[in-house]
């Protein structure tokens, strides 16, 4: 199947590891032109001598912390200077506090700032870029909405759902597609921390009751998002789509 996804720009947050180098590496080889951002600019730069070494065209690299308010219009200049416009953008970075800490003030407005607030400025920075585009995809990393405690990351990735619904019916008239793409357990950085020997993760997947037994594979998630990028998902937007092993029973 043709995504229609050659010779379209991309940005990717939160590249430098996980499901946001996998969705890198595998728009690149659908034949995106790629920006990539992330704060570890060894890692960008790998990562970039990787996909060339593919043969495909050598990605943007910014190094950033998006947390920095004034980093969205920084990356848009960047983007705009390289490539004219933005077609996708992959809201991907992010990152949850460890099970157990103690949530301070600091805690709640640093997750908020990591997990809502820096997603929402980025896609507001490239609003114009994307309604100018024919194919205009916003896709942002969320999470399931089945908690288990009180979690500050989970709270500010649920307001990024609701962010995402209303901005959904905002830009639907431009044709500007919006949604979310909620991973489960995934093979991570963050995942390898939380689990880390396979005891650990044998209690988890038999305490939650995870149909496959298995955590997911970072290609998993990222095939969803290429899918919402192409041009086969015109017509879904304001959507929050779980890759998570049926872990979520919700209905």
């Amino acid at each position: 199947m043709d995504l229609g996804i050659a010779g379209r720009t991309a940005l990717v947050t939160g590249a430098t590891a996980g499901i946001g180098r996998t969705t890198a590496t595998m728009l690149a080889a659908e034949g995106a032109r790629l920006a990539i951002l992330g704060r570890r600019a060894d890692e960008l730069e790998k990562l970039a001598d990787e996909i060339a070494g593919m043969g495909h065209e050598r990605p943007l690299t910014i190094a950033a912390n998006l947390v920095d308010p004034d980093v969205p219009a920084r990356t848009r200049e960047q983007v705009e200077q390289a490539f004219g416009g933005l077609d996708i953008l992959v809201n991907n970075a992010g990152a949850a506090e460890q099970p157990g800490t103690v949530l301070t003030e600091d805690i709640w407005q640093s997750q908020f700032d990591l997990n809502f607030h820096q997603k929402r400025r980025m896609t507001e920075a490239f609003e114009d870029l994307l309604k100018s585009s024919d194919q205009g995809r916003v896709i942002t990393l969320a999470c399931i909405l089945e908690p288990s405690g009180i979690s500050a990351a989970m709270s500010a990735l649920g307001a990024c759902l609701v962010w995402s619904k209303g901005y959904a019916r905002y830009m639907g008239p431009s044709g500007v597609t919006v949604n979310c793409v909620a991973p489960g357990r995934v093979e991570s950085e963050q995942l390898s921390k939380m689990f880390p020997d396979d005891s650990s993760r044998d209690a988890y997947i038999t305490a939650s009751g995870l149909p496959f037994q298995r955590f997911g594979r970072k290609e998993e998630a990222a095939g969803l998002i290429l899918y919402l990028a192409s041009a086969q998902a015109s017509y879904v937007t304001g959507q929050c789509i779980a890759v998570d092993g049926g872990l979520n029973r919700g209905i």
